[in-house]
């Protein structure tokens, strides 16, 4: 079969016009417009046009991306270093032009006050460091806050409650473990071993001559050295024995001498003799009725002697006021003053106890009156104890014109810093004696 040349046609190069073409093409071409078309090199490929294209992009991008990625860089990494920084981000201006749309966010890191943050101007690419504004107070919570002061809405900080064994830890006879098991105790059966109001019941006898009995046997105390434990201790069997037997004025300073007797012997290591008491009673008794007394008193109150007293809570009160020597004195001077007198007798003894401590601090100006830490180991408020505790100041007011002089003189010793020598408070006296 017989092949057919295929004679090469010679290529045109492209955009020049075709030598030698007839008429019709030519005028075909003019009037489909393609006459009117301009040359590639004049719609934008110039160098010049392009280069002042790019200028005028340029001055409208504030920063290039790659400035921009090391920021973002820097700003993660201190962000991975310092876990608990604050990262905050800082908005560069919104432009109108889409370019100026495109530009990304710095994420700086916020560090010391005054706060810093990194903006971006528009006109370089150095950043600026920027004081953040403080925030300002409204008027609103300006005057909400006054208006709540002026109310005593506020909420006025709480004392901190002490730990007033933490000292005795290390003290096996303090007992921390059991004592305030011991003193919950205490509070639930005083009641159980305190005296009625007698008074009424007895015949032969009244306050005086039992205040009168008081003073003398404190003196008997004091000159046989004995205890606080058994002062007290001798008050409650008296106070106990009265409320149950009539007992005629001749014996009343018997009931005193026996009731000493007892308590002697159940704290003291070394009680007085019988022949002592029968002496310093300037013998108006025998030696037999003293005995005899013992027996009687015992078989009435039916050999009960482990009761709270007043001391078991004045010791464990006047440990949670965090006291001084002088405090402490004060607070001992007021509570014997109570007991000498019949009207303390219709409060219970940790209501006296805490009432001296609370006339105590009050007497010596101590701030706060009342704590947190009483108020837990008392379980009294401070209103509870107001009542009683102007009881003992009033007393406190009439001891250095009193006939019964034992109390006073034993704590104007310097010793006891003079106690009894210290005026009252005033804002627990009536107006017709604080003046």
């Amino acid at each position: 079969m017989a092949s057919r040349h295929m004679v090469p046609q010679q290529q045109q190069p492209r955009g020049e016009a075709i030598v030698g073409g007839n008429k019709n093409m030519q005028q075909q071409q003019k009037k489909n417009g393609a006459g009117n078309r301009r040359p590639l090199g004049d719609i934008g490929n110039n160098l010049a046009t392009l280069k002042a294209i790019n200028e005028k992009a340029a001055n409208h991008r504030p920063m290039t991306r790659s400035f921009c990625a090391q920021l973002l860089a820097n700003a993660q990494n201190a962000a991975a270093a310092e876990n608990n920084k604050k990262l905050v981000c800082v908005n560069v201006d919104k432009k109108p032009k889409a370019a100026q749309q495109q530009q990304k966010k710095a994420v700086v890191e916020v560090k010391q006050k005054p706060e810093e943050v990194i903006e971006i101007s528009p006109e370089t690419e150095k950043p600026q460091v920027v004081e953040k504004k403080k925030v300002q107070q409204t008027f609103t919570s300006a005057l909400t806050a006054r208006s709540k002061l002026a109310c005593g809405i506020t909420k006025k900080p709480k004392d901190e409650i002490v730990d007033i064994d933490a000292a005795d830890a290390n003290n096996e006879l303090a007992g921390v473990e059991y004592v305030e098991d011991i003193y919950s105790f205490y509070k639930e059966v005083e009641n159980e071993g305190r005296p009625h109001n007698y008074m009424e019941s007895q015949p032969e006898i009244n306050d005086k001559m039992r205040a009168i009995l008081i003073d003398w046997l404190i003196d008997v105390h004091q000159k046989f050295e004995l205890s606080r434990e058994t002062l007290y201790l001798t008050i409650n069997i008296i106070d106990r024995f009265l409320s149950v037997k009539t007992v005629p004025r001749r014996e009343l300073q018997l009931v005193g001498i026996s009731a000493t007797l007892v308590a002697s012997k159940y704290e003291e290591i070394w009680p007085p003799e019988v022949n002592d008491l029968v002496c310093i009673s300037d013998r108006a008794y025998s030696h037999q009725q003293v005995l005899s007394m013992e027996k009687t008193i015992l078989g009435k109150l039916e050999w009960i002697l482990t009761v709270p007293t007043h001391y078991v809570f004045l010791a464990r009160f006047i440990k949670a006021s965090i006291p001084d020597k002088q405090m402490e004195n004060m607070v001992y001077y007021l509570a014997e003053l109570g007991i000498m007198h019949y009207d303390a007798v219709m409060y219970c003894p940790s209501m006296v106890a805490a009432s001296a401590v609370y006339a105590a601090r009050c007497s010596l100006k101590k701030s706060p009156v009342w704590t947190e830490t009483l108020k837990l180991h008392t379980g009294y408020s401070e209103s509870q104890v107001k009542n009683c505790g102007v009881l003992l100041a009033f007393l406190h007011s009439k001891a250095a014109e009193n006939k019964l002089q034992t109390v006073y003189r034993k704590y104007s010793h310097p010793e006891r810093d003079s106690v009894s020598m210290i005026p009252p408070s005033k804002c627990l006296l009536p107006p017709s004696l604080s003046s």
